[in-house]
């Protein structure tokens, strides 16, 4: 069963974003096993990013490697919104 996982941090601008994915990547966590997709959207200064999991615990899972970057990039996610997905239709 997936799940939508979805933050609205406060002041996530396109810099902060991008630099936070850049040290994913480099710490060989760009693609987490279980996250099926990532969509960022909003404005360029009030980012929100929206994430498909397979399992709360693979989201979880990757925690403790997304927390530590995202507080070096001066990111607050805030507390995430946690929602079953009913369906997925793909195209």
């Amino acid at each position: 069963m997936a799940f939508v996982i979805r933050f609205a941090p406060q002041g996530l601008n396109a810099a902060k974003y991008n630099e936070a994915i850049r040290r994913l990547e480099e710490a060989g966590a760009g693609m987490p096993e279980g996250r099926l997709y990532l969509v960022c959207f909003g404005d360029k200064e009030n980012l929100r990013v929206s994430e498909i999991w397979d399992s709360v615990e693979n989201f979880e899972k990757f925690g403790p490697t997304l927390m530590p970057i995202l507080h070096e990039v001066g990111i607050d996610p805030g507390e995430p919104e946690i929602v079953e997905v009913y369906d997925i239709i793909k195209g």
